[in-house]
């Protein structure tokens, strides 16, 4: 049903700055979340940043904010994730999740994964 694509995953040096994109088919109306998630080798998944369809405020997690900004093009049905000033610790597959129906997003029982793209930074 839900299908998700990432894009613009790659390798940067400290400092440096990646959008990745996430392209959506498949949703059906109703309330949603959008998600980026990470997770490094040995380490567990966390949340990155989620976005509502309604009009709240997106969540960042604190490694994130003041340097990611999600943002999402109803027209296109895309989802990204503009990276700036990126620190080797930013180094993880990346994946990007919905889930549908939903009201509360800062969750990990998200409905859909994309398949991840990779972000190296290097030092």
């Amino acid at each position: 049903q839900v299908q998700l694509v990432e894009s613009g995953g790659g390798s940067v040096q400290a400092g440096g700055s990646l959008r990745l994109s996430c392209a959506a088919s498949g949703y059906t109306s109703g309330s949603y979340c959008l998600g980026w998630f990470r997770q490094a080798p040995g380490k567990e998944r966390e949340i990155v940043a989620t976005i509502y369809s309604g009009s709240a405020l997106p969540y960042y997690a604190d490694s994130a904010k003041g340097r990611f900004t999600i943002y999402r093009d109803n027209a296109k049905n895309t989802l990204s994730l503009q990276m700036n000033s990126l620190k080797p610790e930013d180094t993880a597959m990346y994946y990007c999740a919905a889930k549908v129906w939903a009201t509360y997003c800062v969750t990990h029982d998200y409905n859909y994964w994309g398949q991840g793209t990779q972000v190296t930074v290097s030092s």
